[in-house]
């Protein structure tokens, strides 16, 4: 009842309140009906969707660099793909914008895109290094060429990966929010961008109602699609180990080798832009960003320091891992239990469970945000003013990647040994505490270490919650970025290369440290 409590109270509950009250003020059919909000969705769904392209075919070679390649540095390619999923918003934004300053379609195209190659390419590379090499070694035999092999055997064998890791990066492109606002400008807008324009400065809550409800069916179909292909990927294959397929590329092989390694140097070039760009002035190299964030920024630009927001950042993405790991983990152990169950009305609860727990990855953080301040007066201590406000709305975005994490170990714990231990008299509670947690505590570690950089990067719900005396981050780079001043150009340069480099330095410990042999550490999607 926990996970779904949460999810009611502090999801379902704000979205609902925001929608009905769009509807109460008249105008949604309107709204609906205006050629405008079909622009924005159209707009929306074709960038969200080239986005999407782009982030597959630049994640297949890397998904056979990390599947069926034995060479030194492999590892290193499989941390280095993985950060800038996790890297904050804002920050990609500016590490484009340092590579395109005037901003733009493509740019926004390809950050998206930037963001999401390692979802592709974790979760394709997942189910790749267990496809049996035999197949392929047979059409080989029979006369194909090693392309035809690759068409005609591998790729429908991968079909389930790759369909269901393009609806999930469908999913975040169509939601992105920071780096459109960055990089769109007002030329640029989608339907994230939208809600929070008529939200925040409109006060259209009619018109924001229309666009959430056309940004919810966009959502719930990615998510259904997303189901499906993640249904049939468990069931594609008989998994064998990794050990048995990677080896040292032969031949043609080399030239996917190659395109791997190509996109993870396209990957880092943002990251090397966004660091030279931060100790890079008028006048030549200097570090006078980063000495200024003990300061507010030129003109008073904001009203703590640079280190206040920073210090701010980490207290609120604890807070929000803690109350995510709670839930997701509560969570995933229900998903588990009901997926041992027998009987078709325990699958559906499951799957049904499984799709709500990821819809908060879809709708509007803006809608969400609002919604908070709308209702949850009606709570016990009136949360809006609760320092809980903003890790609440953190730890609704990540729980799902916890889930993601966190559901696939627990599944992989032998149901035998866990009935042994029952038959020997031990509780539920200690079957858990003697047989799953030491067998999953790495990966809890791991994903509570995954879901801390993801909240302390996020910045969507966070730019409407957070108060101006009490900013995180990410919040304190948006408003530094927005006013005049090459000091408060170089302040956010320098906040941005900060929150990168936290970024790094835990993924690299996530990747290590949760790593466990044959598991996926992006977690399943």
């Amino acid at each position: 009842m926990l996970p779904l409590g949460f999810l009611v109270v502090f999801f379902a509950w704000p979205v609902a309140a925001i929608i009905g009250r769009g509807f109460g003020s008249g105008g949604v059919g309107t709204a609906i009906g205006d050629p405008l909000t079909w622009k924005l969705a159209g707009f929306t769904v074709a960038s969200a969707g080239v986005s999407t392209i782009v982030a597959v075919l630049a994640g297949l070679p890397v998904a056979f660099l990390l599947a069926r390649v034995r060479l030194p540095g492999v590892s290193l390619v499989r941390t280095l793909v993985l950060v800038p999923f996790v890297l904050p918003t804002v920050v990609v934004g500016l590490a484009f914008r340092a590579l395109w300053p005037d901003g733009g379609l493509l740019p926004l195209v390809l950050a998206n895109a930037f963001f999401n190659v390692a979802v592709v390419a974790r979760t394709v590379s997942g189910l790749w290094s267990h496809l049996d090499p035999r197949t392929v070694d047979a059409a080989r035999a029979l006369g194909a060429s090693p392309w035809r092999a690759f068409r005609s055997v591998t790729l429908p064998a991968l079909g389930p990966a790759i369909a269901s890791s393009a609806a999930v990066v469908f999913l975040f492109c169509a939601t992105s929010f920071g780096v459109v606002l960055i990089l769109g400008g007002s030329k640029f807008r989608t339907l994230e961008t939208e809600i929070y324009l008529r939200t925040v400065d409109l006060l259209d809550l009619s018109g924001a109602a229309a666009l959430s409800l056309v940004q919810f069916a966009a959502v719930v179909a990615a998510l259904v699609v997303g189901a499906l292909a993640r249904r049939r990927r468990e069931n594609a294959v008989r998994l064998r180990s990794r050990s048995e397929t990677a080896r040292r590329p032969r031949g043609g092989e080399w030239w996917a080798v190659s395109a791997g390694l190509a996109v993870i140097a396209l990957l880092m070039t943002p990251i090397v832009a966004l660091l030279l760009e931060s100790v890079s002035t008028s006048d030549g190299w200097s570090l006078a960003g980063y000495e200024a964030l003990a300061g507010q920024g030129s003109r008073g630009a904001l009203q703590v320091s640079g280190w206040d927001a920073a210090s701010m950042s980490l207290r609120t993405a604890f807070d929000a891992t803690m109350l995510a790991m709670i839930v997701g983990v509560l969570a995933s152990v229900v998903l588990v239990a009901l997926r041992r169950t027998p009987g078709r009305l325990a699958r559906g609860m499951g799957e049904t469970m499984d799709a709500a727990l990821m819809l908060p990855l879809g709708v509007s953080a803006v809608t969400v945000g609002f919604g908070y301040l709308v209702t949850l007066d009606a709570l016990p201590g009136d949360l809006r003013t609760s320092p809980l406000l903003v890790p609440l709305a953190q730890a609704l975005v990540i729980i799902p990647l916890i889930v993601r994490m966190v559901l696939p170990v627990l599944r992989s714990v032998d149901v035998r040994l866990r009935q042994a231990a029952s038959t020997l008299g031990a509780s539920p509670g200690r079957v858990w505490r003697e047989i799953d947690l030491p067998l999953t505590a790495r990966s809890l570690v791991a994903a509570a270490g995954f879901g801390y950089v993801v909240a302390l990067g996020e910045f969507g719900a966070t730019s409407f919650l957070a108060r101006p005396d009490a900013p995180t981050l990410p919040v304190a780079v948006a408003t530094l970025i927005s006013r005049p001043g090459e000091l408060n150009n170089q302040m956010a340069y320098a906040a941005c290369a900060l929150l990168m480099i936290v970024t790094v330095v835990a993924v690299v410990l996530i990747d290590r440290f949760g790593a466990v042999r044959g598991q996926n550490s992006v977690g399943e999607f």
